[in-house]
C-alpha cells in the first residue's frame, strides 16, 4: 500500500533509535470497574498484566531521547507532529535549562513525541483502561476510589495553579503497586486518548445519543461523583496529537511478553 506523505514522515520519525530510561513497576492486571462505561462493557474491563514506568518521564530523560534522535528536537521536528510550543520552557533544542530542570516531569510534548520515546524503550504509551487501573489505588489498597478522603485529595491538586513550577518526579509516596506520581503531579497521554469521546454536558450522562459520536466506541461517565477524573478525560479528549500543554506530560507501558514469569 502506498503511503502518503505525512504516514511517510511519522515512519521516518517513530523509527527512533534505543534510549535506556526510568525505572519500571509490574501490575497483575485483572478485572476492572472503569469510570468510563463503554457500550458494549458496561465499564467493566479486563486489564492484562503490563509494566509501567513508575514515575513519569523527566525533562533530562527526554533530552536524552532528543540528543539521540534529532528529528524529535523542537527546531526540526515537522508542524505536523507538534505544535508551536512544543519544548518552548527548554533553553536550547537539546538542553532544557532553568525552566525545565532535569527532574522535573518533561511537559509540552506532543503525543507523537511521547509515543516515539516510549517506542524508544521498547514500550508504548499506556491506553487509558492500564493508567486508570494503577491510577485507582493509594498506597495501601489497590481500589482507594470509593474514599472520599482519597478523591478530595486528588481533587485538591486541580485548585493548584498551571503557572507555579512543577515538583520534581518521585516526591510523592508509591501506591500499592510501587507507582508515583499518578496524581497531584501532571496529567499524562495516555495511548487511546482520541476514542475518549464524552459529553461535557451532565444532563448527557447515560444518554444513549451519545453513540452518534463514536457507536460502539461512545463513553459516559459512570462516575459522576469523580470530577477529577471527569476533568483529565474531558482535556484528553479535547487534544489533537500535535498538540502541547504545560501541565501534560507522560510515562511508558510495556506488555509482559508471553510465558514470562510473574
Amino acid at each position: 500500500m502506498r503511503l502518503l506523505p505525512a504516514s511517510l514522515a511519522l515512519a521516518s520519525l517513530l523509527a527512533v533509535g534505543p534510549v535506556a530510561a526510568g525505572e519500571w513497576v509490574r501490575l497483575p492486571g485483572g478485572e476492572f470497574q472503569s469510570v468510563l462505561r463503554y457500550e458494549d462493557t458496561g465499564g467493566k474491563v479486563q486489564v492484562a498484566s503490563f509494566e509501567l514506568q513508575k514515575r513519569p518521564v523527566t525533562n533530562a530523560e527526554f533530552a536524552d531521547f532528543v540528543r539521540a534522535n534529532p528529528d524529535w528536537r523542537r527546531d526540526r521536528v515537522p508542524a505536523l507532529f507538534a505544535d508551536r510550543r512544543y519544548l518552548e520552557r527548554w533553553a536550547g533544542p537539546t538542553e532544557p535549562g532553568p525552566e525545565a530542570k532535569p527532574e522535573q516531569p518533561v511537559v509540552l510534548v506532543s503525543w507523537f513525541a511521547a509515543q516515539a520515546y516510549c517506542e524508544a524503550q521498547g514500550g508504548r504509551l499506556p491506553t487509558w483502561n492500564e493508567w486508570e487501573y494503577a491510577a485507582a489505588a493509594d498506597e495501601t489498597r489497590t481500589d482507594a476510589r470509593a474514599d472520599p478522603a482519597w478523591r478530595e485529595r486528588i481533587l485538591s491538586w486541580y485548585a493548584v495553579p498551571s503557572s507555579q513550577p512543577l515538583p520534581e518526579v518521585g516526591q510523592s509516596p508509591a501506591n500499592a503497586y510501587g507507582v508515583q506520581d499518578l496524581h497531584g503531579l501532571v496529567r499524562e497521554w495516555v495511548d487511546d486518548y482520541a476514542a475518549m469521546l464524552v459529553s461535557a454536558d451532565n444532563r448527557d450522562q447515560g444518554d444513549p445519543d451519545l453513540s452518534r459520536f463514536c457507536g460502539a466506541g461512545a463513553l459516559s461517565m459512570d462516575d459522576r461523583e469523580n470530577y477529577a477524573v471527569l476533568m483529565r478525560v474531558a482535556m484528553l479528549s479535547a487534544l489533537q496529537a500535535r498538540d502541547t500543554t504545560r501541565n501534560l506530560g507522560f510515562r511508558c507501558a510495556r506488555d509482559i511478553p508471553a510465558g514470562a514469569r510473574p
